[in-house]
């Protein structure tokens, strides 16, 4: 690729490097709500699954010859209507056993609603417009929390020729219920009459930790405790239950801390950096080396009554260029983000290229943050 337009692919990436430290260097420092950094115990999701039957398929459904559990399923379902077929020899394509995923949310009421992801379990074509009967979704304890039904919709397009080509877009074999679940028990959490409630921190921290545990001492007196860089343990102050604690504190702001990290996309060629990212100061030379291989082809012509062949004789011409004028560059020793990018731009070249230098910085024992390769 010309260097011409190494710089060019260069100049927009340095340029939102500098913007984007700019606003980090900046004296006003971001403050978090708690809700946004910590989850509370309790207060979560619970996976659902469930193993169910869908009819109506126009002749998409699984094969029963090579889908054993779908003619099985089949032939009990069957038989709770009252209909005995154990000794027939059952032949539709309109059937296809699934697998029924759902969510249920936190403080979910019987009665209420969720959605419900259908997918194909068999060799099942495609699952669009087809009706999935009554299926009981359980928890991980085994007890059934909901049940589902309704008709698939797979939000997919698949068509089909005489001659065997297909074409087909999106996944017609996984689809959704919107509602298609009622919920039938509750998880029975009680958060209103618990004496202690445990904050988990998203991105653990002690730092993070201490603030929010300072922060809502402030307001309510040895309430909080920060017992590790994940947990924030609180107690709700006399003539309060929890409920209305939770609601007076969470909307509370800190300003989270987090350790130096340079995150590094090696297929994308990213680079993040944290605020807190120093670098030592260090001296760094970076040179391209080019070799440059040229096949062409000769042709060997033989003398005249010399009884030879013409034959076709390969010429190689191999070069190498090595980039010239580059020399050492101071880099580091700077308190601020901006300078340590603005050193870095200083080097001209690629954030591929700059993903070396970073990680050959780290080997030395200058950048003073750890390096995620994503």
């Amino acid at each position: 690729m010309p260097r011409s337009l190494f710089r060019t692919v260069l100049r927009p990436v340095l340029t939102a490097l500098v913007v984007a430290s700019a606003f980090v260097a900046a004296p006003a420092f971001a403050k978090s709500r708690i809700k946004d950094i910590v989850a509370f115990e309790g207060v979560r999701e619970n996976q659902l699954v469930g193993y169910g039957v869908v009819v109506g398929l126009n002749g998409t459904g699984d094969s029963l010859r090579n889908a054993p559990m779908t003619k099985q399923s089949l032939e009990a379902m069957l038989e709770r209507q009252g209909v005995n077929v154990r000794d027939a020899n059952l032949n539709t394509k309109n059937t296809a056993t699934v697998m029924v995923t759902a969510n249920l949310p936190p403080f979910s009421a019987a009665g209420s609603k969720l959605d419900v992801t259908v997918s194909a379990l068999g060799d099942a074509k495609s699952l669009l417009g087809g009706t999935l009967l009554v299926t009981s979704l359980q928890g991980a304890d085994g007890q059934t929390y909901a049940v589902a039904q309704g008709t698939v919709q797979t939000g997919s397009v698949s068509a089909s020729g005489a001659s065997g080509s297909t074409v087909t877009k999106g996944v017609p074999t996984a689809g959704r219920i919107a509602s298609g679940g009622i919920i039938e028990r509750e998880t029975g959490f009680q958060m209103v009459s618990m004496d202690i409630l445990r904050m988990t921190l998203r991105n653990p921290d002690f730092t993070t930790a201490r603030r929010i545990a300072d922060a809502i001492n402030q307001k309510f007196p040895s309430c909080a405790q920060a017992q590790n860089p994940t947990i924030v343990a609180v107690r709700a102050p006399p003539g309060m239950d929890m409920i209305s604690f939770v609601t007076n504190i969470e909307n509370l702001e800190v300003e989270p801390d987090s350790p130096a990290k340079v995150v590094i996309d090696e297929v994308a060629g990213v680079i993040v950096m944290g605020d807190d990212v120093r670098i030592s100061q260090v001296a760094i030379a970076q040179g391209n080396l080019t070799i440059t291989v040229q096949e062409t082809p000769g042709i060997s012509q033989p003398a005249p009554f010399s009884q030879g062949r013409t034959a076709v004789v390969p010429q190689s011409t191999v070069s190498v260029d090595e980039e010239k004028g580059k020399k050492l560059i101071t880099l580091g020793g700077s308190p601020s983000l901006k300078s340590l990018v603005g050193g870095l731009n200083a080097l001209g070249v690629t954030p591929r290229d700059m993903i070396s230098i970073l990680q050959a910085v780290k080997a030395a024992g200058a950048l003073q943050a750890d390096i995620e390769v994503m």
